[in-house]
């Protein structure tokens, strides 16, 4: 028995593990309390990655479709596989008849963090999808919009801070998104306890909006008006104050002149927030010592999520709270090198999609239509798929027509240790190992983190026989991308020479340590090595201009794209609006679809059900742990009712990430735990123009009670979660 240290690759916190491992076996899960950054803390997704190591419906050896089965096969031949049929497609078709989709999981492992790019461009295809449409995007346009780069973003200084508003965001379940904050329900206290206060705005009353000082329901989707009141509101009430900023921003007055018909009064109907609260909520904040606005999910999938997006940071600027301690910090990681404070800016639409004239955002295509791509004929259609630690099948919207399409493509190849609702679908499936069994340092979250630290581990467990790293997995595709066949140097593919180097460090460390030696710390692996609790590079610090890569070398506050998007905003204010609207919801026991087959992290009370107010429950007929049919434009559900309080009038949720009820997977017990599919309702028509995000969040929807009325002819009740067709 041996103890090793890691950390956690399920969420985006970054929290420091302690493994027990015997005979290879990862045997106990604990936090690591020497942990310089988590101190110990631990959610129920850490304690399962033993279990999810175990897994025995895991894949570990690469499978390939022939007559129409699964069969297990080499690696070697199913490279050799992979090779032939893409390079035919790509010989007869053109490079863009081969559509790439990466996952969320992608970004949570360093093979991912390393590779990934390499992949894309290898591939040389326009027709590259990835989660971040149905996630973050318009929180990357934002920031490249305003700082001149899509990572160039802003985090709460939660530790400093006096006063926090949290909209559509809910840490205490998703430990934090783009915000890596270990133990925020710990952090959150402790802002309390040291005498601050903190206000979420959410149409849910979610664990996070419990503990807060005030709680604020809000219509989903009309965060954009509650922003630009409270901007209309600084300017108003002569609260504007830069700051040490001030030299460093250019556009004050181009934003006071766009918020102006948005007034607390205009807005306080649409939003369901009274004026007067949304004043008190804007003096609140500018008169803070120290104060930070985040928002997440419930800003960014909508509508006007870049403007929403957007609005966040002009809140913080706006106040004197962006770049200062206790307010919007920039982190500095320890493996990114330092700005020179100007740079070449950041644009969209240098190409559009083929079918829908959708614009090129961060150099991929909305995912929304990824279905369009493959069901149009004429040239440049996907004929071929290469998805990447991804189930687009579920987390995409009007996932029946997407489910329906991938099934039509001529080859598809994916990377995923799992048969599942999209794998299915696949030619070949190459399955990365278990979390355990993979070297972790964490590229795109420390670049979020509300700390400046860096830890790396190596695997905590060695490679089983058959298994393939990670990296060696991605690189060999890079290699069949660029044409150098499946047995391309891999060491060459990314620029290693050979030697006694290669003894002691393995590919993904050299690379590591070159960035990490020409970083801001002159850390190397070596270095991190021996601290396997992680280095603590101490708080937050200033760093505008230094960050800034806009041409002016200032912060742009008022983009030309966000402006010229406005007007709609203000159309949509005066255009009314009823029924009931559909929103999502996080679960801490839950991460998308990747989770559920985890025995511990399915079992009690069911997570996924319909959430409903009690006064919408009885006004519909509804009863608490009845069913209820979901009916939107594209699709229909069936759902178990959950009557509660915490969901606002006029609002219903469903989580993400269910609907494991799919024949020809291999999910034991996520098949015993199926759920319901929410995206069969959220419609592939809908998005946010300027970052192609799909609307997942306000979505309109009618719900009934699901057993017949009276007249209308019993139906055969289809199993748990099977959906009706959906209306044409």
């Amino acid at each position: 028995m041996r103890t090793a240290y890691t950390t956690c690759p399920l969420c985006e916190a970054t929290c420091g593990l302690e493994l027990t491992v015997e005979d290879d076996r990862i045997t106990g899960v604990r936090g690591d309390r020497q942990d310089t950054f988590s101190g110990g803390f631990l959610c129920p997704k850490g304690a399962s990655l033993g279990a999810l190591d175990a897994d025995p419906d895991r894949l570990r050896t690469p499978l390939a479709r022939r007559g129409g089965e699964f069969e297990p096969v080499s690696w070697d031949e199913a490279f050799t596989l992979v090779d032939q049929r893409l390079n035919e497609i790509i010989a007869e078709h053109g490079r863009d008849a081969v559509g790439m989709y990466l996952g969320n999981p992608t970004v949570h492992s360093l093979a991912g963090g390393l590779y990934a790019g390499g992949l894309r461009r290898a591939l040389g295809s326009r027709n590259v999808f990835t989660a971040s449409t149905v996630d973050q995007m318009p929180k990357h346009v934002s920031s490249g919009l305003l700082y001149g780069g899509i990572f160039t973003i802003p985090v709460p200084d939660i530790d400093r801070t006096d006063f926090l508003l949290l909209l559509g965001a809910d840490p205490f379940s998703s430990n934090g998104s783009l915000w890596t904050v270990p133990d925020a329900p710990g952090r959150l206290k402790a802002l309390r306890k040291r005498g601050g206060s903190f206000v979420v705005v959410d149409p849910r009353r979610s664990r996070t909006a419990a503990a807060a000082d005030r709680h604020l329901p809000i219509v989903p989707g009309t965060d954009v008006f509650l922003l630009l009141a409270m901007v209309n509101e600084l300017f108003a009430a002569s609260l504007v104050d830069l700051g040490e900023l001030a030299p460093h921003v250019a556009g004050v007055d181009e934003v006071r002149k766009l918020s102006e018909p948005f007034t607390p009064e205009a807005v306080a109907s649409r939003c369901g927030i009274d004026a007067d609260e949304i004043r008190a909520l804007t003096h609140r904040l500018a008169k803070a010592p120290r104060a930070a606005v985040y928002g997440r999910i419930g800003t960014t999938t909508v509508e006007f999520g870049t403007v929403a997006s957007w609005l966040v940071d002009v809140l913080n600027i706006l106040t004197g709270n962006l770049d200062r301690p206790g307010g919007a910090m920039f982190p500095l990681p320890a493996h990114v090198r330092r700005g020179t404070g100007t740079g070449k800016g950041f644009t969209t639409g240098r190409w559009h999609s083929r079918v829908r004239g959708l614009p090129e955002v961060a150099g991929e295509f909305p995912a929304v239509t990824l279905a369009d791509e493959i069901e149009t004929p004429g040239p440049g259609r996907i004929r071929a798929l290469v998805t990447v630690a991804g189930n687009p099948a579920l987390s995409l919207p009007n996932s029946a027509r997407l489910d329906a399409a991938l099934s039509t493509v001529d080859f598809m190849v994916s990377v995923d240790p799992y048969l599942n609702e999209t794998t299915r679908h696949a030619d070949v499936i190459l399955p990365p190992p278990p979390p355990g069994r993979r070297a972790h340092y964490d590229i795109a979250f420390l670049s979020f983190a509300v700390r400046n630290v860096a830890k790396y581990s190596r695997p905590a467990v060695p490679l089983a026989p058959g298994e393939l790293d990670e990296g060696d997995i991605l690189l060999r595709l890079t290699g069949i991308f660029a044409g150098l066949g499946p047995a391309a140097d891999l060491d060459a593919l990314v620029g290693l020479p050979g030697g006694t180097e290669a003894e002691t460090y393995t590919r993904e460390e050299r690379l590591l340590d070159a960035r990490l030696r020409s970083g801001p710390y002159g850390l190397s692996v070596e270095a991190l090595l021996d601290q396997p609790h992680g280095v603590d590079l101490g708080p937050l610090t200033s760093r505008v201009p230094e960050i800034l890569r806009t041409p002016s070398g200032r912060v742009e506050l008022c983009p030309d794209p966000i402006a010229a998007d406005v007007p709609r905003v203000l159309e949509a204010l005066r255009t009314p609006t009823d029924g009931l609207v559909l929103v999502g919801r996080r679960h801490l026991r839950s991460n998308n679809s990747w989770l559920h087959n985890v025995p511990a992290l399915v079992k009690g009370k069911p997570l996924c059900t319909l959430l409903v107010n009690p006064a919408d429950a009885a006004r519909l007929g509804l009863q608490d742990g009845c069913a209820a049919r979901v009916t939107s434009r594209v699709g229909e559900v069936e759902a178990t009712v959950e009557i509660t309080a915490d969901m606002a009038a006029g609002v219903v949720s469903l989580p993400h990430g269910w609907g494991h009820d799919r024949p020809g997977t291999r999910l034991t017990t996520a098949q015993a735990h199926p759920g319901v599919n929410v995206n069969l309702l959220t419609d592939d028509l809908a998005l946010d123009p300027l970052s192609g995000t799909a609307v997942l969040n306000g979505v309109r929807v009618h719900v009934t009670p699901a057993q017949p009325t009276p007249s209308t002819p019993a139906q055969p009740t289809p199993p748990a979660g099977q959906t009706q067709p959906a209306a044409q």
